[in-house]
C-alpha cells in the first residue's frame, strides 16, 4: 500500500511539473508578445529619426566561416523533395519557407548575395514555379548562387533557372527535365478477385486517370496534352535563362535524361563546377566583397516553431532514398504533376 501511495505521488509530482513547463513557456509566449508591440510602439518614435524600421528576423543564423568583413553572404538550405506542406531545414512547409528566408536575405543590408545549397530531386510543378519565381525577384536585387550538392534535379533545376548562376560538383546528378503524371491500372487485379469498379459521373474525364478500367485513347492524348504544356513551359524557362536555343534543347538534354555535372556543363546546363567553397567565392565575386563573413540560415527556436514542430503530422509513408539523399516520402498521387526522375514515380 505505501508503495503504491509512493508511485502515485510520484506521478502527481510529474504531472504538476510538465504542467509548470507548459505555463512558463505560455508566459514566456505573452511576454514575447509584449516586447514585439512595446518594440513597435519604440518604432513609432525611432521613425522620426530614422527612416526604416529593423527588418522582422525570421530565421536563425549558423556561422558557416568568420571573415573579415562585416558584409555577408547567407547560405539557404532547400532539401528534399520540393512540395507543398513538406518539413524541411528552415520549418515546416517549404513552399512558404524558402520565399521568406529570400526575404529576410533581401531586408538585410549586411547581407550581399546568397547561396542556395541544394540537395533535392525535385518535386510537384507548382511547388517547383513558386520557388522559382521567388528566386527570379531576388535576383533581380541581390546575387544569388544556386549550388547543387549530391542531387539537383528536374523540379529542382526548375527553381535553380531563378538564380544568377548555378554550381555543382562534378559528380552530381542534375537535368531530368521533364515533366511526368502517374497512375496505376489495377483492372486485371480487379477481374481475378471478382471486383468491379462502379462510378457515377457528370461528365467524360471526370473519372480520368482511373485505375479501375482502361483510358480511352481520347483520355490519353488529354492528358499528354496536360504534359506537354507543361514541359513547354519548364523548356521555355530552361531556354531563357540559359540563353540556350530551345529546339535543340528540346531534342538533347531536355528529353528529361539525367546528367551528371560534368555532362550538365558540356551542355550549359550549369556556368561552373567545383566544391561548396566555390559557390561561396562565386557569390562574394558577383557581389563585390571580400573576406565576407558566412552565416547559414535555419529553423527558429522560437516558439511558433517550437508548436509547430509539435504540430507537425507523423507519418507512416515509405521514405524515398536515392543514394544518400533521403527525404520523407511525398505520395506520388494520380492526377498531380511532377517535376521528377522516372524512379521516385515508381
Amino acid at each position: 500500500m505505501g508503495m503504491r501511495k509512493s508511485g502515485c505521488a510520484i506521478a502527481i509530482l510529474f504531472v504538476a511539473l510538465c504542467g509548470s513547463m507548459f505555463v512558463n513557456l505560455v508566459l514566456l509566449s505573452v511576454l514575447a508578445a509584449q516586447g514585439g508591440a512595446q518594440g513597435r510602439f519604440g518604432k513609432k518614435m525611432e521613425n522620426i529619426t530614422r527612416k526604416a524600421p529593423t527588418p522582422e528576423r525570421r530565421f536563425d543564423e549558423m556561422l558557416v566561416r568568420r571573415g573579415s568583413s562585416s558584409k555577408r553572404i547567407v547560405v539557404i538550405p532547400l532539401e528534399g523533395i520540393i512540395a507543398t506542406g513538406h518539413s524541411n531545414a528552415l520549418g515546416s512547409n517549404m513552399v512558404s519557407d524558402f520565399p521568406r528566408a529570400l526575404q529576410q536575405a533581401l531586408d538585410d543590408d549586411s547581407v550581399k548575395a546568397i547561396v542556395v545549397a541544394v540537395n533535392s530531386p525535385g518535386g510537384e510543378l507548382t511547388a517547383s514555379d513558386i520557388l522559382y519565381n521567388a528566386l527570379a525577384e531576388f535576383s533581380k536585387e541581390k546575387p544569388a548562387v544556386v549550388f547543387f550538392n549530391s542531387v539537383g534535379a528536374s523540379g529542382a533545376y526548375y527553381m535553380a533557372c531563378g538564380g544568377t548562376q548555378i554550381m555543382c560538383h562534378p559528380t552530381t546528378f542534375t537535368g531530368s527535365i521533364g515533366v511526368i503524371i502517374s497512375t496505376l491500372n489495377y483492372r486485371s487485379l480487379f477481374d481475378k478477385i471478382g471486383l468491379e469498379s462502379v462510378v457515377f459521373k457528370s461528365g467524360k474525364f471526370k473519372d480520368l486517370l482511373s485505375g479501375g478500367r482502361e483510358m480511352t485513347e481520347e483520355e490519353r492524348n488529354y492528358v499528354q496534352g496536360m504534359v506537354t504544356q507543361s514541359y513547354e513551359r519548364f523548356l521555355n524557362i530552361v531556354a531563357t535563362a540559359r540563353n540556350l536555343d530551345k529546339d535543340a534543347l528540346r531534342n538533347g538534354a531536355a528529353d528529361g535524361r539525367i546528367l551528371s555535372g560534368t555532362d550538365a556543363l558540356t551542355e550549359k546546363l550549369v556556368d561552373a563546377l567545383g566544391y561548396i567553397d566555390d559557390g561561396y567565392a562565386k557569390a562574394a565575386a558577383l557581389a563585390g566583397v571580400e573576406n565576407p563573413q558566412i552565416v547559414r540560415y535555419k529553423r527558429s527556436l522560437g516558439m511558433e516553431s517550437f508548436f509547430d514542430m509539435f504540430g507537425e503530422a507523423k507519418s507512416n509513408k515509405v521514405q524515398v532514398k536515392f543514394g544518400n539523399l533521403s527525404s520523407p516520402a511525398v505520395e506520388l498521387l494520380p492526377g498531380h504533376v511532377y517535376l521528377l526522375p522516372a524512379v521516385f514515380a515508381q
